[in-house]
Formats: structure tokens, C-alpha cells, sequence
């Protein structure tokens, strides 16, 4: 079982924006400290659901930060990036980390993003397979071309090349189509219970003829990592197994019910004016969700809890799903200082009766 932390870079009221940034740096050191796997940066722009809109660039400053813990893009929104300059990214901090940097993709959404970056309501409604296409042609080849509706240009080489796989998020069902048609490991989110999960998993096996998904994020081949702290025995050989990834809210407290009610009272300040931050491009009515519930249904969904819960909530997981990966948001609180505090205790708590 591998475990990671999720960071959206959440924009809680009364937390200036470059602190959060700065504590997201110190929630991926703690997080390598206290033995997790892997560490997972959001991408957002112009709200305060997540204030971070380059999950690269964060990541390779973490990655500087640290040593073992392998860091990754939960996602890179693609439907305002150009493939090949992420892929170019990607490459760099692939290879200036020594292979512990991770990939994610998605397409995003219908938001004012596609306005203010010039792509267009077009990339993110016929553009994502693509886009998808090159930006992994780019990852994979020395060199690479176009000729495509969006994209279209003459060999280049690409230098420095890296060897990476992209993991790609998967909220719907031609997303999961897509991934499975080029074997690529998915990304569930946290907004869906077991039962979603393990239905998107199944549809993924029948539409790949069984097949499981190809490396995962992480480049392909070899890469010796050392061992995680009070651990026997080596660490990962390689990418740690083909497989998906999902996403849940992680938070430990002396009782359950000490963990709901932290979350039921810290979340919402969060959620409420986060979600505001989604502004259709076209005028198109927004989604609406109950905060309260979404609230109640991510604390009964998830690892949330006394130590004993949460390590019964992900074994429930496991079973339900098939997952071997998970990455928990650990900011639920609002306050750094339990952030951190929830961190260590994962590490010291739960993470070793799960693996």
C-alpha cells in the first residue's frame, strides 16, 4: 500500500496566499519526515479553493526541499497548457530530482481559465485527447511533431527527453475511456465513495481487455530510492507497481468524533466562497453543491477519524476498489499548525498498520 498526501493549497480566510504557499513547501518536507510516499500539489487560478496555479513550479520547489518523498502534479490542468511545454517542464524536473517527480494531467473545466490563457472552450470540449496524445508523444519520444486540429508544427527534438507516464484524472466516463484506451493509471477523486471508484476501475479493466495500466507516473524504468523512515526493509524498486491513484481527505484526532467536528466546523469557510471561485467561460449555469453535506459525505466517506478509523477506512478501500494508492488531503483544519500536527500523526499512526 502506498499512501501520499494531497495539497490543494487550500485558501482558508485570513491566510495570505503566499503563506499558504510557503506552507505547502513545509507540508511536503513534513509529510517525507513522517514517511509518507508521495506528495501531490493542486493547480488552480484566480480563486481561493486552491491558490496554487502552476503545481509544477511548486512542486520543483519542494522537490528542492526534500530528498526521498517523490512529488507530483494532482493535476496540471492541460486544456490551458501547451503539451510540449509541460512535457518540457516535466523533463526538467525529472531529471534535476533524480526521477521523483510525478505527472498529473486533467482536462479541466468549462472556466474563465480557457479566456484568460487563450485556449478556448474548444481545447477543453474536443481538445483533451489531443492534447493528451502529444503531451505523452512529447514524454516518450526524442523527438516529436504535430499535425492535429489544435496542434501543428515540425519536428523537434526535445531536450533534455524524459521517460515519464502520465497519471490522468478521471471524473466521467469518456475520461476513463480515454485513459484506458492509451493505459494510463487514473486519478479518482475524493468527491466520489468507494462504490464510484470501484466502478470506474471496472470499466477501465473492460475497456483495456484487462489490461492493467502502464508504469505510472513516475519515469520509466529502475530508480533506487532509499528506505522510508523505521521501515525493514528497501524502499520501491521502481515506479511502486502499475496501478490507480485516488484521492481522500486524511485527518486523525484523539475520537471520530473529534475529527467530524473540527472538519464540520473548519471546512466550510473553505468551501464556500472556494467553490464561488469556478466561473463558467460561456455563461453556462455553475454547479451547485450543499456545503454542509459535502462536508458530512467526505467525513463518512473517508479517513477521518480516531487512528483506529482511519486505518479501518482505508483497509474498507482496499477491499472495496483494489486500490494500493492513496493520497490523503491532509489541510482540512484551516490551520497550518495542525496541518502539520495531522501529518505527523498519520505518519506515526496509521501509515505503518496499512502498509
Amino acid at each position: 500500500m502506498r499512501i501520499g498526501v494531497f495539497l490543494v493549497a487550500a485558501g482558508f480566510p485570513g491566510r495570505p496566499p503566499g503563506q499558504v504557499l510557503r506552507d505547502t513547501v513545509e507540508a511536503v518536507a513534513a509529510a517525507e519526515e513522517a514517511g509518507f510516499d508521495d506528495a501531490w500539489i493542486a493547480e488552480h487560478h484566480f480563486m481561493s479553493y486552491g491558490v496554487c496555479p502552476s503545481a509544477a513550479t511548486l512542486a520543483g520547489v519542494a522537490l528542492g526541499r526534500t530528498s526521498r518523498i517523490r512529488v507530483g502534479t494532482a493535476v496540471s490542468v492541460l486544456s490551458t497548457r501547451h503539451p510540449v511545454d509541460l512535457a518540457e517542464q516535466a523533463a526538467i524536473l525529472d531529471h534535476a530530482s533524480g526521477g521523483r517527480f510525478a505527472l498529473g494531467v486533467g482536462r479541466g473545466g468549462p472556466w474563465v481559465d480557457l479566456e484568460v490563457f487563450g485556449t478556448g472552450l474548444e481545447r477543453f470540449e474536443r481538445g483533451f485527447a489531443e492534447s493528451l496524445d502529444l503531451l505523452c508523444s512529447a514524454l516518450e519520444r526524442d523527438t516529436v511533431a504535430a499535425d492535429g486540429e489544435f496542434f501543428r508544427f515540425r519536428p523537434v527534438p526535445m531536450v533534455p527527453a524524459a521517460r515519464l507516464r502520465p497519471v490522468v484524472a478521471c471524473t466521467s466516463p469518456p475520461t476513463v475511456a480515454l485513459a484506458a484506451e492509451r493505459g494510463l493509471p487514473m486519478l479518482l477523486g475524493m468527491h466520489v465513495g468507494d462504490e464510484e471508484k470501484a466502478e470506474a476501475i471496472r470499466s477501465y479493466r473492460e475497456l483495456a481487455g484487462g489490461r492493467v495500466p502502464g508504469r505510472g507516473a513516475f519515469r520509466d524504468g529502475p530508480v533506487r530510492v532509499p528506505p522510508m523512515p523505521g521501515s525493514a526493509g528497501p524502499g520501491p524498486s521502481e515506479d511502486g507497481g502499475p496501478g490507480h491513484i485516488a484521492a481522500a481527505v486524511g485527518y486523525v484526532a484523539d475520537s471520530t468524533a473529534q475529527a467530524v467536528r473540527e472538519l464540520r466546523e473548519s471546512m466550510p469557510r473553505w468551501l464556500e466562497p472556494g467553490l464561488a471561485g469556478y466561473v463558467p467561460v460561456d455563461g453556462r449555469p455553475r454547479p451547485r453543491r450543499d456545503v454542509g453535506a459535502y462536508v458530512d459525505f467526505l467525513c463518512a466517506t473517508h479517513p477521518v477519524g480516531s487512528a483506529d478509523h482511519c486505518v479501518a477506512s482505508i483497509e474498507r478501500t482496499a477491499a472495496a476498489t483494489g486500490l494500493r494508492h492513496l493520497i490523503l488531503m491532509v489541510e482540512g483544519a484551516g490551520d497550518h499548525a495542525r496541518t502539520l500536527e495531522n501529518i505527523r500523526r498519520l505518519g506515526a499512526e496509521v501509515l505503518p498498520r496499512v502498509r
